[in-house]
C-alpha cells in the first residue's frame, strides 16, 4: 500500500501544501516520501511509499519516464511487471532501466505503447495520476476491479479553482482550497445502505474514480465536469466470454481452475521484502 495525491491550477504558489497532503497520508507508506511540482503547468504530485519492489532510492517517486515525457504518482503492483519487462526489451533493444521496480514498468509501457493499451496489457492492481507534458494533461487511472482507492474533483472558483486527487479524503481536505461541504442528497444512500455508493462521496463535488476507468483534466475541462472514460467492464468480458464458451469436462474444469489459481498466486509472490499469506473463508 502506498499513498498518492496532487493538485492541478492556475494559480500555482511556493507554499507547503503538498507536505500536509502527504502527512495527512503518511500512514499509507512510512518508507518514503516524495513530492514533485510543475510551476508552469500548475500541477503536483505527492507520494509515501511502502516499499515492496527495488527497495533503493531507484524506486522512489513521483519518477519521470526515460524521455521526461511523463511524471507518475502509483500505488499498487503489477504483476506480470517482469514479462512486460522481456515484451518491452523485444520492443526496443536499446531500453535501460534505471531501477528493478514495476512503477518504471509502468511508465516505459505508456510511453511504447500508449495508455490504454499498456492498461490492458497491465495484470495488478493500481490507481495513479499521470502528467503528460506533450499535452498538458492529467490523467488518473484504476485498476479494473477498483482495488487501490482514488478521489477527485474540483474546488473553488474563478482562478482560485483547483483540481484535487488523492488515495483518501483526508488528502483532499488538507489542501486550504477544499471546501469541506456535506452533499446531503448523498445522506440517503448513506442511511439507506450504510455506506456512501460509488462514484459519490459524502462531499459536494468529489468522487471516486470507478473501476476499470480513466479521467482526463487540462485547461479545457477547467470549468466542465470530469467524465470518466471506461476502459474495461465486466459486461463486456462476460459478453466476449459467452462466444468462446468452455467445451471440456469436469476434470478439465478443474485442471484449468488449479493452474490458473498456482500461476496467480505465483504472481502475487513477487516482492524484495518478506511475505506471508492470510487465509480466509
Amino acid at each position: 500500500m502506498c499513498g498518492i495525491c496532487g493538485f492541478y491550477s492556475k494559480s500555482l504558489t511556493f507554499d507547503n501544501t503538498i507536505n500536509k497532503m502527504n502527512s495527512a497520508i503518511f500512514h499509507r507508506g512510512p518508507d518514503d516520501s516524495g513530492i514533485w511540482r510543475d510551476n508552469d503547468a500548475g500541477v503536483v504530485f505527492g507520494h509515501q511509499r511502502l516499499s515492496i519492489l527495488d527497495l533503493s532510492s531507484a524506486g522512489h517517486q513521483p519518477m519521470k519516464s526515460n524521455s521526461g515525457r511523463f511524471i507518475v504518482t502509483y500505488n499498487g503492483e503489477i504483476y506480470n511487471h517482469l514479462e512486460l519487462r522481456r515484451e518491452l526489451e523485444t520492443k526496443n533493444p536499446a531500453v535501460k532501466w534505471r531501477s528493478n521496480s514495476d512503477t518504471e514498468t509502468l511508465l516505459e509501457g505508456i510511453e511504447t505503447w500508449g495508455l490504454e493499451l499498456a492498461l490492458s496489457k497491465i495484470v495488478g492492481m493500481f490507481a495513479f495520476g499521470l502528467w503528460d507534458r506533450k499535452y498538458r494533461s492529467l490523467i488518473l487511472a484504476k485498476d479494473r476491479m477498483g482495488e487501490k482507492p482514488l478521489y477527485f474533483g474540483w474546488q473553488g472558483e474563478g482562478v482560485n479553482r483547483v483540481f484535487l486527487f488523492g488515495s483518501e479524503l483526508k488528502a483532499l481536505r488538507s489542501h486550504p482550497g477544499f471546501l469541506p461541504e456535506i452533499d446531503r442528497d448523498v445522506l440517503a444512500s448513506y442511511f439507506r445502505f450504510n455506506y456512501v455508493p460509488a462514484p459519490h462521496t459524502i462531499y459536494k463535488n468529489v468522487f471516486k474514480l470507478q473501476p476499470g476507468s480513466i479521467a482526463y483534466i487540462n485547461a479545457e475541462t477547467i470549468h466542465r465536469k470530469i467524465i470518466p472514460e471506461t476502459y474495461w467492464s465486466i459486461p463486456k468480458v462476460i459478453e466476449r466470454a459467452k462466444k468462446s464458451n468452455f467445451t471440456g469436462n469436469e476434470t478439465e474444469a478443474t485442471d484449468m481452475l488449479e493452474e490458473l489459481l498456482i500461476n496467480v498466486v505465483k504472481e502475487q509472490m513477487l516482492s524484495d521484502v518478506p511475505l506471508g499469506a492470510f487465509l480466509s473463508g
